[in-house]
């Protein structure tokens, strides 16, 4: 089996991740690697939301897989849309990681001293800040972890917001400050690892095994949100869905972009209640969500 991934040290963590995976569950016990560089990983400069958003990081990983170069992508779940590639299928979420946010920076984000430059490529991200600490600076930070976190090192920025999942998996120490997802609540599918093969490939029998429960309810339900309102990585949204034993606790966050305004729902899943769609004209109605 040839599996997919991007090339930084992160994306070849969770390609080592879905390895040991494989191994372990009697999938395939040599599995090969092979690197893809992706329109996202070529251009470190522009905003992703001016590179189309969602799937910047993906979709050239989808092109060599329908392809047939390649038998399994293994991707970070919060970079793909909520729609997928025409034959293609998610066919494995493996068991997620922390789903917070957390801030780099030798103070925590209320100490922060006014006009301090804080470092994100999301807009969830900025908007929040401007939300919760209208005197700082947010700005654009592109590339890949390593990157962002030398940028800080050397003092390009005061403070950079980065996924708690990726700093833990890479093994990180720096100086962080977990922000609570309660308040901040996180996008779809962040500190999932995603598994996605071709639709009709034979080898999804065997990889559906690799499946989390858990999780793949958690994440079904986030991206079946963001969906159903038809969301773009250029809305400051938050869906996250936190396991409460076998039910759900769904907690959703709107805001402007200039963080002047915020919108929150939150709603108790029992384990039977699958459906979305109320949920979803619920949240329309309620915020006032575009047609």
């Amino acid at each position: 089996m040839i599996i997919g991934t991007r090339g930084s040290r992160l994306a070849m963590v969770q390609a080592d991740i879905a390895v040991k995976t494989l191994q372990e569950n009697g999938v395939d016990d040599r599995p090969e690697i092979r690197v893809i560089t992706t329109g996202g990983d070529r251009d470190r400069c522009t905003p992703l939301g001016d590179m189309g958003g969602y799937g910047v990081f993906t979709k050239e990983l989808d092109q060599r897989l329908l392809s047939g170069e390649i038998d399994l992508a293994v991707n970070s779940l919060k970079d793909m849309p909520s729609q997928l590639t025409p034959g293609t299928r998610l066919v494995a979420v493996l068991p997620r990681g922390t789903v917070h946010d957390v801030l780099v920076s030798k103070v925590p984000l209320d100490e922060l001293p006014a006009s301090a430059v804080v470092g994100t490529s999301s807009v969830r991200r900025k908007a929040l800040l401007k939300h919760r600490r209208p005197d700082v600076s947010p700005v654009e930070l592109r590339g890949n972890i390593t990157t962002r976190l030398n940028k800080w090192r050397r003092g390009d920025y005061d403070a950079i917001i980065l996924a708690g999942a990726g700093l833990e998996r890479l093994g990180e120490n720096v100086p962080r400050y977990e922000i609570d997802p309660r308040t901040w609540v996180p996008p779809a599918g962040q500190g999932a690892v995603a598994l996605v093969c071709r639709e009709d490939d034979p080898i999804g029998a065997g990889l559906s095994r690799l499946d989390d429960p858990v999780t793949r309810r958690s994440v079904d339900l986030e991206r079946a949100v963001m969906f159903g309102l038809g969301a773009s990585c250029q809305e400051p949204l938050g869906v996250w869905a936190e396991p409460c034993g076998k039910a759900v606790n769904l907690r959703c966050q709107w805001l402007g972009h200039d963080g002047s305004w915020v919108k929150r729902f939150e709603v108790f899943l029992p384990e039977k209640n699958e459906g979305t769609d109320e949920i979803v004209r619920t949240i329309k109605r309620e915020w006032g969500w575009p047609s």
